[in-house]
């Protein structure tokens, strides 16, 4: 319990500055842009590439990597099909397709699984997961679903490659897979680049709740709800479905792909939905319900099953 209210408790102290900050504007007027920007297109990249450079890829053969992979493709089909039914567009359905099953392994997964699940390593396949495969493909689809969609077929093609984002990811899976080791010269100014991801996606968030109304109302309310039910309550239960009864994971390792599984969206989709000018409203409300929500799940499951 007690890593699952610290891990709140920083992500929520830094939201709160980055709400001041906008309060006072002491950023100016595009100060959330600037920091979304910035992540997005430096930060994150880098903190991707110098994350999966050193990992282990040996986990996208486990067991929990599939439980999370098939939790995340029930929960993320189960929105796209509601969004296709009540046309809620492209665009717009992946992010909630995203708010629905991307977890928040990085910033509070990894101070939970050191807490609650005694073991950091744990969260290293739903984010190898969510790095390799559904980040580049959600933004991907997010490209060719806007401008990027435009153009000959060849450019379109070639989409993954033009993206900052699925750059960092495919070099870093890339240099693991080699056992390459980057010099530190490179790989130092890179980590310090890195770590201004995650501060900058939560001040951003923070300075977007100035002057916000209250989350799930208006038009957004259906899908945010329908996301926030999803990644709070339909992906643990999946997740726990499926290593019990076809995987037959017990004790420990059932706990680690349900509490895993259970972590509220990520914050970094509000900048994916910000630097594509879609579903903005949706993922910051999306974000913000699912994170208090998950708050008494997350103590349940440890409670049930610790």
């Amino acid at each position: 319990m007690q890593g699952v209210l610290t891990g709140f408790a920083v992500i929520a102290v830094v939201i709160a500055v980055g709400y001041v900050l906008g309060l006072r504007g002491h950023l100016g007027p595009q100060g959330r842009e600037v920091l979304t920007r910035l992540a997005f297109h430096v930060a994150s990249p880098a903190l991707l590439f110098t994350t999966l450079a050193t990992a282990d890829l040996s986990v996208v053969f486990s067991s929990r990597l599939l439980v999370t992979a098939l939790s995340t493709v029930a929960v993320a089909g189960a929105f796209v099909a509601v969004g296709v039914v009540r046309r809620w567009g492209v665009g717009r359905t992946t992010i909630g397709a995203l708010c629905s099953g991307y977890v928040n392994s990085g910033n509070l997964g990894i101070p939970i699984a050191v807490y609650v699940l005694g073991d950091a390593s744990l969260v290293a396949p739903v984010l190898l997961f969510q790095l390799v495969l559904v980040t580049p493909v959600a933004v991907t689809i997010l490209d060719l679903s806007g401008g990027g969609a435009k153009g000959p077929l060849w450019r379109r093609l070639l989409t993954p490659l033009r993206n900052p984002i699925a750059l960092g990811s495919l070099a870093g899976v890339a240099v693991a897979a080699t056992g390459l080791r980057v010099p530190a010269p490179v790989m130092d100014p890179l980590t310090l680049i890195g770590n201004m991801s995650v501060p900058a996606v939560l001040l951003a968030f923070g300075i977007s709740l100035c002057g916000s109304t209250m989350p799930m109302r208006g038009a957004d309310r259906e899908p945010v709800l329908l996301a926030v039910a999803l990644k709070a309550f339909g992906q643990p239960a999946a997740a726990w479905a499926l290593a019990s009864g076809v995987f037959g994971l017990r004790g420990a390792q059932l706990l680690d792909v349900v509490v895993t599984s259970a972590l509220p969206a990520a914050q970094n989709l509000y900048t994916y939905a910000s630097t594509y000018e879609v579903g903005e409203r949706l993922a910051r409300d999306a974000i913000l319900v699912s994170t208090v929500v998950s708050v008494p799940v997350l103590v349940g499951v440890a409670a049930v099953l610790g």
